[in-house]
């Protein structure tokens, strides 16, 4: 009997063995894995390289669970019966049949509770709360079992894969990481408090720069100063006093005639000179670099990048000119309030604690962060707030027009030839049950 307890407590620790090394080697972080592997750690190598087949790993485990858990069950009910039947011969006639079935009862009652509590809970528990330090313990062990269940895990695997084939399920799988994974990550770690208010916001800014296309940035044709080739010396000093802005269009008569690109220091330079500033001839002028309005910020990065320029004309599919973006324009929206704390304010004012006065302009973005608003309706088709106005009207829209959404009342307070300059947002009350009405 004494034989028997022994087999029991071994049988315990051996489904113990293969329950923690199943979740360590699940749990364990792959990054943190490269980490120490890097670093020299021999181990860390090991379940990396198995972690690019778990099939075999899982296969051994599996193997071992069940053959640890069969032979519980034969050993387990003779291991402790008879200790319970000594007990409850006390109280109960002895060699009778109550006496037998209540022992054996009680015996598979505690064997199942032992297995469960210090075989399965409790290892898994441990394996939870400290993945990486058990998995480099029990790496050396399972390469071991590995080597020695090598027919074994041959047999079962070849039988699975068979059978996945007849099913037509038989895929391999692949371990990609997608943005999706590294927000998730990034969130979680801004919950936890590993990330910053500010470096979340910037990591996030990062993969919004793959979903905003240029307009969301871009000065818009209407807010666009120019200069037109036949201005004087001193209509150009007058722009560039009341407009100090690096670089300006030249256009030819209208702004969808475009001529080429001018820099402010250069400008400055000739009339330190006190040179010749007209902009009939091409000495000033510097070809613009002309995009789709249909890019998207990363991809304007890239066109930034590929033409070494800063500065951008966007056109639509029509050739006319809708706008100008520049380097610092998407800077910003990457940045967000890190270098631009006030943008927000200027376009998006809090009167109190119900309302809001908005910009038309305003990002559609920038409106739902400001509101805590977790999304607009097929925000896609439109980038600003006015765009909203505009598509969920389907008109355009006129003074005192207004929509309500996700508990907010968007009203036109402002028009300016067609177009929304101003509107103001007010939480709508909530509704109140029938009982109170």
């Amino acid at each position: 009997m004494t034989s028997s307890l022994f087999i029991i407590l071994g049988l315990i620790c051996a489904s113990a063995f293969f329950t923690i090394s199943e979740i360590a080697f699940a749990a364990s972080r792959k990054l943190k894995l490269q980490q120490l592997a890097e670093d020299g750690n021999q181990n860390a190598s090991k379940i990396i390289a198995l972690k690019q087949h778990p099939g075999h790993f899982f296969t051994v485990v599996t193997i071992g669970l069940n053959a640890v858990a069969i032979l519980g069950g034969i050993v387990g009910e003779s291991a402790l019966t008879p200790y319970f039947s000594e007990f409850l011969s006390l109280w109960l006639p002895p060699a009778s049949t109550v006496l037998e079935h209540t022992s054996s009862v009680l015996s598979f009652v505690a064997v199942t509770a032992l297995f469960v509590l210090f075989a399965d809970l409790l290892p898994k528990q441990l394996a939870m709360m400290m993945p990486e330090p058990i998995a480099l313990k029990i790496v050396r062990p399972m390469v071991l079992c590995l080597r020695l269940f090598k027919p074994l895990v041959w047999i079962f695997n070849g039988l699975a894969s068979g059978l996945l084939r007849i099913f037509n399920l038989h895929q391999p799988h692949k371990d990609e990481v997608t943005p999706d994974d590294v927000y998730a990550m990034v969130s979680a770690g801004a919950q936890s408090g590993a990330l910053g208010k500010q470096e979340h916001q910037l990591i996030e800014n990062v993969f919004e720069l793959d979903t905003k296309t240029v307009p969301s940035a871009m000065t818009t044709r209407d807010s666009i100063i120019y200069f037109d080739r036949h201005d004087d010396p001193e209509r150009i000093k007058e722009i560039i006093a009341e407009h100090p802005h690096s670089k300006f269009m030249v256009c030819d008569g209208t702004i969808d005639q475009v001529l080429g690109v001018v820099d402010t220091k250069d400008i400055l330079l000739r009339i330190i000179q006190q040179r010749d500033v007209a902009l009939c001839g091409e000495a000033l002028l510097k070809t613009p670099l002309m995009i789709p309005d249909t890019l998207t910020l990363s991809e304007t990065l890239d066109s930034f990048n590929a033409s070494r320029q800063d500065f951008a004309v966007v056109l639509n599919e029509y050739a006319l000119v809708v706008g100008i973006i520049t380097l610092n324009d998407v800077m910003t929206t990457l940045m967000g309030d890190l270098v631009s704390p006030y943008h927000q304010e200027e376009q998006i004012v809090q009167r109190d604690d119900n309302s809001w006065l908005v910009d038309g302009a305003a990002p559609i973005d920038d409106v739902m962060r400001a509101l805590d608003i977790a999304e607009f309706p097929d925000a896609e088709n439109y980038e600003t707030i006015a765009g909203f106005m505009m598509y969920v009207l389907r008109k355009i829209p006129k003074r005192t027009d207004s929509v309500t959404y996700s508990g907010f009342k968007f009203e036109v307070v402002d028009i300016d030839n067609y177009k929304i300059d101003q509107l103001l947002v007010t939480k709508t009350p909530a509704p109140l049950p029938a009982a109170e009405e």
